[in-house]
Parts: structure tokens; sequence; C-alpha cells
């Protein structure tokens, strides 16, 4: 929930205002990603899971993660939207000084198959089992792993002004906006809602990086979408020159990006309408649990997708350890794991 590293209070009702900082204890099933919080930061608003800024983000919780009886992304697509004429006029970005939406959407493309063993680690996750199961072994069906390119679509919204300081109504909005233009829903897409430099969602950078949650579309279907901040503008409280880049190519000053952008995409995989997925007795998700860790096992790091490299965060992996659990940034099995 680098929702950021706030969770949010609402389960699968309205946008879940959770992230690695809690607006409740569902706070982290709306993860919002704030800059240091893992999980327990206050939101300003009800707004799903959210990722803590890294000075305001709680000391993680040790115990495993369990299902909660909701659904978990078993196909996921992914869909970009980039919110209001601040991006650039027309169907082209051209405002983005920082050249996130490149970076971004780099990430994300690369994010599949045996050459993403990051996010791997989610499959051990799955629905259609016990309420309380923190183990699947194979039953139920797992949290899917794409095979090929999971970003179905981008688009730049010049239609609008986005507000300087949007709150959480207007991101849920100009989420169900961008899956009427796609034409999806349910909770195996995941809507990104991305802000121009210069739009400070309220709360981003004092709060919270990013969060996560879910929202209803005009015929009443469930809607995953991330609240997703221009991050570079918050500069080391989410995430820049967080990991040492050395001779990777990565830079600093963008690290966030993906460190921010991959927490909320691995808990939208696992509690895609928080917190009715996988969160710990806390309320706590994936991400939530191993966000800003320095070092030591799970430390943040730099690591290769399919021949590109990013800076990423681990993710909790409840059968690592002999089933103790840990944070993890490869996963190609329950025993090859690290």
């Amino acid at each position: 929930m680098l929702r950021s590293i706030l969770h949010a209070p609402t389960r699968r009702t309205s946008a879940k205002a959770t992230g690695l900082a809690a607006v409740s204890a569902a706070a982290l099933a709306a993860t919002a990603l704030l800059a240091a919080a893992p999980a327990g930061a206050q939101v300003p608003e009800t707004v799903g899971h959210a990722l803590h800024t890294r000075s305001a983000a709680p000391a993680a919780t040790g115990n495993n993660l369990a299902y909660g009886g909701g659904n978990i992304v078993t196909n996921q697509k992914i869909y970009i939207v980039y919110w209001g004429n601040q991006w650039g006029t027309g169907s082209t970005v051209t405002n983005d000084p920082s050249g996130e939406a490149a970076l971004q959407l780099s990430f994300f493309q690369h994010a599949y198959g045996g050459g993403d063993s990051w996010s791997n680690s989610q499959t051990q996750y799955c629905q259609g089992v016990a309420v309380g199961t923190t183990q699947c072994n194979g039953a139920g069906t797992a949290v899917g792993h794409p095979a090929s390119n999971p970003v179905a679509g981008t688009w730049l919204d010049s239609s609008v002004k986005a507000p300087a300081k949007p709150g959480q109504t207007a991101i849920a909005a100009e989420a169900a906006k961008a899956a009427a233009h796609f034409g999806v829903s349910g909770d195996n897409v995941q809507i990104i809602v991305d802000a121009a430099h210069g739009v400070v969602p309220s709360g981003f950078g004092t709060q919270y990086c990013a969060w996560h949650d879910h929202t209803s579309t005009s015929a009443g279907k469930d809607l995953p979408y991330t609240n997703m901040p221009y991050v570079s503008d918050a500069g080391a409280g989410c995430g820049a020159n967080f990991v040492a880049t050395g001779s990777s190519g990565v830079k600093g000053a963008t690290e966030g990006v993906t460190i921010v952008g991959g927490h909320e995409y691995a808990e939208t995989l696992t509690d895609p309408a928080p917190s009715s997925g996988w969160v710990d007795s806390t309320g706590s998700e994936t991400g939530d649990k191993c966000a800003w860790v320095a070092s030591g096992q799970g430390a943040s790091s730099i690591i290769s997708m399919n021949g590109a490299k990013y800076a990423v965060q681990s993710l909790w992996s409840n059968n690592f350890n002999g089933g103790a659990g840990g944070c993890v940034s490869s996963y190609s099995s329950a025993t090859n794991q690290h």
C-alpha cells in the first residue's frame, strides 16, 4: 500500500481509503502509496490503501497475510490515464519534466513472463479458499502472472484541467471516466490515474506517496484504481535516491516512480477491493509490509525485468522461510526465492 503506505478504511463498497498509512483497519484495503509509512498512517480523507511517505511509515508487523474472502486479480490488464491538459493538449504528453510517463509505462510493459521474477511472488495468493487461509498450496484460483505486456491502453484526457489539489471523489470519478473510455470494468482491470507535475492530490508528499482503492462504474461494476501523483515532486520522501544505482543506468531522482508504482500494482493484484483480499491482522497489504526497507533481507533494490532495470521494493511472501514469511525481491518458486 504504498497507497501507500496508508491504509484504507472501506472494503468492497466505495473507493477504499487505505494505503501504507491507514485511514482505518481497512485502510490498507484501498492501498495508497504513502511515502514513508508502510502501514497504519492516516490519510486526509477516505481513500483506500496508501503507501506512506518514508518519514510517516509505521513499522511493519510480522504475521502473514490471510485471505479475506474477496476477489484477487487473475488476468491483469493495466490502463493508464494522464489526467488533465497539464500533461499536454491533444493526445500527446508534452509536459513531463522528469520523464515519469515513459518510465512508468516501460516498467509495466516489462512486468510479465519468466523475465519478471519480482511480481511473480504474488502468484502464491489465491481466491476460492476458506477465509483465513494463509497458504494456498495450489488450491483455489491463483493471482495471475501475465505472459506478455499487461498494459492494455493509455489515454491523455486533455479535455479537462485536473484540479490543483484533487481529493478522492474527483480521482475516483476520473478513473470511472477512463474505464468508460476504454470500455472496461471488473477486478482484472487496474486504472492508474496519473497526476501531472504540479498537481498535488490531497495528502500527497506529506502523508502518502500514492494509494489504491476501488469504485464503481456507471453500470455498477467494480473498478480497481490507483491514485498516482507525480512522484518525483515529493523527492526523497517518496523514493528519490532511495536505492544506490551504481552502473545500472537507473536515475536516482525518479526511483520512486517504480518503487511506488510497483507497490500499488502488487497490492491491487492481491487486494483489488481493499481489504477483502489478502491482508495481515493489522490490515497491511503485501507492499505495506515491505515498504521502505533500506538494508538486509527484503531491502529495496535495482532489478532486471525482461532486459530493463528498475528500482523496486520487495513484496511479502507468506511461504518464504519455511512458511514464516518475509520480504522477497525475486520468486521462482516457494523453494527458490530471495
